[in-house]
């Protein structure tokens, strides 16, 4: 994300948007119905690599988990007074946090497929308030991204599904899609543009930014779709929900002609 660009042209048209990067052209489209395999390996396979981000990476940041970890360690040194048994919770704790990080992100992948991403067509092809995209790089299908107008919300429109295949990341992917999606709410006069992630990525929120986003608010405690809050589950999965929102009748971004969008990261899977 902050490696510098090479750039040579953006060129826009009604239907897509081709990116010239170096010697890379990156097409962003509307989705066809022979994309579908693609598109929904590409979305699985990004957010089954969730599972260790929030199982190891997003233990740092709940310092509540990590006393109530304490607190266990503690406890079974009491009753047992074994060593040996304080020497395997670290090791127990992080297969738990695994184990029902999968589990929870698995049952939301699965209540994904049964709702929107397995009627791609139906929920955003087929109203003029949604739109669903792909980033077609070397005549091959490397990323997606949709976006669903919302009118209880003052004429906003949700970025959702953004995943870029992991084989093409840092290849300014991730921005082409981005802008696609705040090119979509400036032709509709569309207020601002809003996401949801749990990621905790540092590249994931470097693109955000980077695309002009703000972080509005945070959401700790968030309940996955898919989630079924038993006691272990809350124990042992837990993650942060972060608002982002764009103004897009004031972003600077959108008045740029012409965007860095090469050497940078790009997320594996946001807009939960």
């Amino acid at each position: 994300m902050e490696d510098r660009a090479q750039t040579n042209s953006v060129q826009k048209h009604d239907k897509g948007l081709n990116t010239q990067n170096g010697l890379q052209t990156i097409l962003v489209r509307e989705f066809e119905p022979e994309d579908k395999p693609a598109v929904q390996l590409i979305f699985s396979e990004g957010l089954m690599e969730m599972v260790p981000d929030t199982a190891f990476r997003g233990l740092r940041h709940h310092r509540e988990s990590l006393l109530l970890y304490s607190a266990m360690t503690v406890v079974c040194f009491i009753i047992t007074m074994c060593w040996w048994v304080i020497g395997l919770l670290p090791a127990i704790v992080l297969c738990g946090r695994y184990f029902y990080s999968r589990r929870v992100i698995h049952g939301y992948l699965e209540h994904a497929m049964s709702t929107d991403m397995g009627d791609i067509e139906g929920f955003y092809m087929k109203s003029p308030d949604s739109c669903l995209w792909v980033a077609v790089l070397e005549g091959k299908v490397v990323g997606v991204v949709a976006a669903v107008g919302q009118r209880k919300s003052g004429g906003a429109v949700e970025l959702q599904r953004m995943c870029v295949d992991r084989s093409y990341r840092r290849c300014g992917v991730g921005v082409a899609l981005g802008r696609k999606v705040l090119e979509f709410a400036v032709t509709r006069r569309c207020s601002s543009v809003v996401l949801g992630t749990t990621a905790y990525t540092r590249a994931a929120h470097q693109l955000y930014r980077r695309l002009g986003f703000r972080c509005v608010g945070v959401t700790n405690g968030y309940v996955t779709p898919g989630a079924r809050c038993s006691l272990l589950e809350r124990i042992f999965y837990r993650v942060r929900h972060h608002h982002y929102s764009l103004d897009v009748q004031n972003s600077k971004t959108l008045q740029m002609d012409n965007t860095d969008l090469g050497g940078g990261s790009d997320v594996s899977a946001a807009g939960k």
